[in-house]
């Protein structure tokens, strides 16, 4: 069983912000950003469609480039909170949910 893309995706913007927060080293953040969105695009291009992928993809850096303005606003837990859960929702909508092509 594979570990479900919205867990990826809510996992590695979460984890990748905490990680580059506490270390105060952001590129490590980025590398785990970044290992999250090629696990999940690898799922997502097995069990949807290019344009489903493409916009899948777009959405989690959409998310991880939304959370900074969003932070400035609502704080940095409630943005990146947000935003996970955003892009978790859409992952399992376009792609957990259903059943492998």
């Amino acid at each position: 069983m594979r570990l479900p893309t919205a867990a990826i995706t809510a996992g590695s913007l979460i984890g990748g912000w905490q990680l580059a927060r506490r270390t105060g080293i952001r590129p490590l953040g980025g590398a785990v950003l970044a290992a999250g969105g090629v696990l999940a695009g690898r799922e997502w291009a097995r069990r949807t469609n290019p344009v489903v992928t493409g916009a899948l993809v777009a959405t989690y850096v959409g998310a991880f480039g939304l959370s900074h303005p969003l932070a400035k606003r609502i704080g940095s837990w409630p943005s990146v909170l947000a935003v996970s859960a955003l892009t978790a929702a859409a992952s399992y909508a376009a792609a957990d949910r259903r059943p492998r092509r």
